[in-house]
């Protein structure tokens, strides 16, 4: 079984923790969907919110949705000028059997456009 690290994003329509809850377990459902995972493929997983996004933390969605033994953590990304406002991203270490070009990485909505090399 190899490590492997699973990409994605969504953009959010407004700060507002029922939102950002709405929309990051619309992600995380999304990516172990689309890889055939389950939580226990689970190593850790990293969110970064843009430093507009403050109503709250990325990963209580994930605890929400019943991750509860992975651990998780949540930082502030670079705040470029220019950039997409508004973007919760994650990158979750897996445990999978699937070769590297084979791991499914989710641009939801708006996001899309970060990755516009990554077919959806």
């Amino acid at each position: 079984m190899a490590v492997r690290a699973v990409r994605g994003a969504v953009q959010l329509e407004r700060d507002e923790p029922g939102h950002m809850e709405q929309q990051v377990g619309a992600l995380l459902t999304t990516v172990l969907e689309r890889n055939g995972l389950t939580s226990d493929d689970l190593i850790s997983i990293w969110f970064t919110a843009t430093p507009d996004l403050h109503s709250d933390f990325p990963a209580a969605a994930a605890r929400r949705l019943g991750i509860v033994d992975v651990p998780l953590i949540c930082a502030q990304e670079l705040d470029v000028e220019g950039a997409m406002p508004r973007v919760v991203r994650v990158l979750a270490h897996i445990e999978s059997d699937k070769p590297r070009a084979d791991i499914a990485h989710v641009y939801l909505g708006a996001a899309a456009a970060l990755r516009k090399d990554i077919a959806q």
